[in-house]
């Protein structure tokens, strides 16, 4: 938990002067830069000068060879375009684990896994969209998580646009609106998000990747301090996971539930005394000063994030299946034992169940569990023929790779 004392208000500096002498400022700080610079180069030791002249010539042949790699991804969508596909089924999200695993196991330093990571997702993203950029739905507006967990997933070549609701995000994947679509599933802290696991109740969408974003909550608003605060605002899921930090530094405050993290920033920007818990983006796009940082309650706070589409991929090699499963009547005595026992059977690993009301008629469930294994490979094949045969409901909701990073 971060005290109020560690924080810093950022509050934003006013031009001094006219616009004209802003501009003519500015200018002149470009020449002194650029004059600066080209002293700098004049002046340099050979022993500096040697460095610079190498990056150089490594820059050049990074330039050659991403151009050399947009070339030949931009062969390979000829060829699929030539096979009838579109966009949407351009995008292989098996293939892409697999690139940024041996992007890891290659990387010896000095920059680390996360970086690599970021760098290779965005040259796969901006190959990717040489010949259409693909089209992502995501839990709007612009500065949310989830849209952090679309440029993690995706990079910045892609196509994103908000939305208002989880049911929106697949609504216009399934009209084909949208190529795919990013949806929060489950928070470390607060557990799972109801409203998308009910979407799969009747959905026909499949899941095609998941995203582990580390969130980190914000205390921001247009005031300078703590002592002008009058409300705070932010989505509940961000309200829960920062409780006993508002509870110990801001007793008695009301606290304003909003649709999303964005909406809170936008009404701290508007409403007079409100603040907003949010990500680091939403106060930059909303123009907000930074009052507190990180008061999150978990120091290991993460959201997991499930990309939805139309269809099902192949094996990664390091995969997870999610499934929809129930029997006749939940409330026998043994009957969720009877149904997992395949996976102790085939020596199957589960990670996670949730169980939701089925709707059919009161007290009876239905079970999402997460195993690990792609459903097309055994064990987990075999273990899921078992399965079928003593459900009364089972959707295999899909088979996809585990995070990276």
């Amino acid at each position: 938990m971060k005290a109020p004392s560690r924080s810093k208000a950022v509050s934003r500096k006013q031009p001094a002067g006219s616009a004209p002498q802003a501009a003519a400022q500015k200018t002149d700080a470009r020449i002194d830069t650029q004059n600066d610079a080209m002293a700098d180069t004049k002046t340099a030791p050979a022993g500096l000068q040697a460095f610079r002249d190498r990056i150089d010539g490594i820059d050049e042949q990074i330039h050659r060879l991403l151009n050399e790699r947009a070339q030949c991804a931009k062969e390979v969508g000829a060829s699929k375009v030539s096979q009838g596909l579109s966009a949407a089924e351009f995008y292989r999200p098996e293939r892409e684990a697999q690139v940024l695993r041996k992007a890891l196991e290659r990387n010896q330093g000095p920059l680390r896994n996360e970086e690599i990571v970021r760098l290779f997702r965005e040259i796969m993203s901006a190959c990717l969209a040489t010949e259409e950029p693909l089209k992502v739905g995501f839990l709007g507006p612009e500065g949310t998580f989830s849209q952090q967990a679309l440029l993690k997933h995706f990079g910045h070549s892609v196509r994103g646009f908000p939305l208002a609701e989880i049911n929106e995000v697949f609504a216009e994947v399934q009209a084909g609106h949208a190529d795919y679509g990013i949806v929060p599933i489950e928070n470390s802290t607060e557990g799972t998000v109801n409203n998308t696991l009910d979407m799969f109740l009747t959905s026909p969408l499949k899941i095609c990747g998941e995203v582990e974003l580390r969130i980190h909550q914000h205390l921001m608003g247009r005031m300078l301090s703590l002592q002008g605060i009058k409300r705070v605002c932010s989505h509940q899921q961000s309200l829960a996971q920062c409780r006993q930090w508002l509870d110990e530094h801001l007793p008695g405050i009301e606290r304003v539930p909003a649709s999303s993290n964005a909406e809170a920033a936008r009404r701290a920007r508007d409403e007079e005394g409100t603040a907003a818990i949010a990500g680091e983006t939403a106060a930059e796009v909303y123009g907000l000063n930074m009052l507190v940082s990180e008061i999150e309650d978990t120091a290991d706070n993460t959201t997991r994030f499930l990309v939805i589409g139309r269809k099902l991929f192949n094996a990664s090699g390091k995969d997870k299946t999610t499934l929809l499963v129930s029997a006749g009547n939940t409330q026998s005595p043994g009957t969720l034992h009877h149904l997992l026992e395949p996976f102790a059977r085939y020596n199957i690993s589960m990670t996670r169940i949730e169980s939701r009301p089925s709707r059919k008629h009161k007290w009876d469930y239905v079970f999402f569990i997460d195993v690990e294994g792609h459903a097309s490979e055994a064990p987990l094949k075999d273990a899921l023929e078992d399965l079928k045969k003593q459900s009364s409901l089972f959707r295999l909701l899909g088979s996809y790779p585990c995070a990276v990073l």
